[in-house]
This record gives structure tokens, C-alpha cells and sequence, in this order.
């Protein structure tokens, strides 16, 4: 499997997309550790990252309320629990929410809800995968990989409202 990487500045900061052959299998945000998803990979652009930094770009100029890009690993890579959780983050529509909570719930697990954050917080794909889109029960922000500042951003994006 042949991974390429490049970046794309947004207003959340600079982000690294990687992806193979078949589709996207990583964003990484400023500052984070990335080099286990980058090892081995090339800088250089290829279709589908030039068409994951054109919906991107078109998102933020909310231009884009859904992402076509191929996903290499949008929950597959993960069994069990998280792996479901991973792919319900895909039925969330553009401009709404869900709790932990009700995601325990539609992940068949209601008492899991820490386990539900655990697994937003390995997803591979943030933005793409939204797990922007999940808050607390009290409507508080929760933690996001990208750091809260960004999903604070990301929500008044798609105008969700949320608890400061």
C-alpha cells in the first residue's frame, strides 16, 4: 500500500491529510504526533487528495455540507464497540448533534458513553468522520483531538448550538 500525504491550511490551523491507494486514512491537526500514520508515505498530491483539500476548503467557505472523498478507513480498521461508534459518526447530518450518550445508545452499549468518547478520539478521520458533532448531555463541548478550540469553531460553522 503506497501512502502520499500533504497539507492544507484552514482556520483551524494546518492540517495533514494522508491516504493510500483507495482512500483518505488520516487527518492530523497542528501539533499532533503524526508519524505512525506518515511513515513510509510521500509528500505529493494525488486525486484523492486534492479532492479531500478541495471539499475542505469548500466546507469552510460553507460551500460543502457533506464529503464524497473515499474513506480507507472509516471505522473498518476498528472492531467491536468502537469500530461501530466510528461508523455512526457518518450518519450525523451537517448542522446537527448528538450526545455521548445517544450514541452509547445507537452503538447498542447505553452504559458506555466514556467508551464513546475513547473512540471519537481515535477516529482517524475528524471533520471528514464528524465527531465535531458530538457533545455532552448538558450540551458542553466534550474534548476533540484537534483541541476544543477547533470544535468550538467547527460547530459555529455549521451553526450548532453548544454550551460554553
Amino acid at each position: 500500500m503506497t501512502l502520499h500525504h500533504t497539507r492544507v491550511d484552514s482556520p483551524i490551523g494546518e492540517l495533514l491529510l494522508v491516504a493510500d491507494d483507495t482512500g483518505l486514512t488520516y487527518l492530523a491537526f497542528t501539533g499532533e504526533d503524526h508519524t505512525r500514520h506518515t511513515a513510509g508515505s510521500t509528500a505529493a498530491r494525488t486525486p484523492i487528495l486534492d479532492r479531500a483539500v478541495e471539499e475542505l476548503e469548500q466546507y469552510f467557505a460553507r460551500e460543502r455540507t457533506t464529503f464524497t472523498v473515499p474513506l480507507s478507513r472509516p471505522g473498518e480498521g476498528e472492531v467491536g464497540f468502537h469500530g461501530r461508534v466510528q461508523r455512526l459518526l457518518a450518519t450525523v447530518p451537517y448542522g446537527s448533534f448528538v450526545t455521548y450518550k445517544e450514541l452509547a445508545v445507537m452503538a447498542r452499549n447505553p452504559g458506555a458513553v466514556r467508551a464513546v468518547g475513547s473512540a471519537c478520539a481515535t477516529n482517524p478521520v475528524p471533520i471528514f468522520s464528524p465527531c465535531h458533532r458530538v457533545l455532552r448531555t448538558d450540551g458542553g463541548l466534550g474534548g476533540y483531538r484537534g483541541g476544543t478550540k477547533a470544535k468550538e469553531l467547527l460547530l459555529r460553522l455549521e451553526n450548532i448550538d453548544f454550551r460554553n
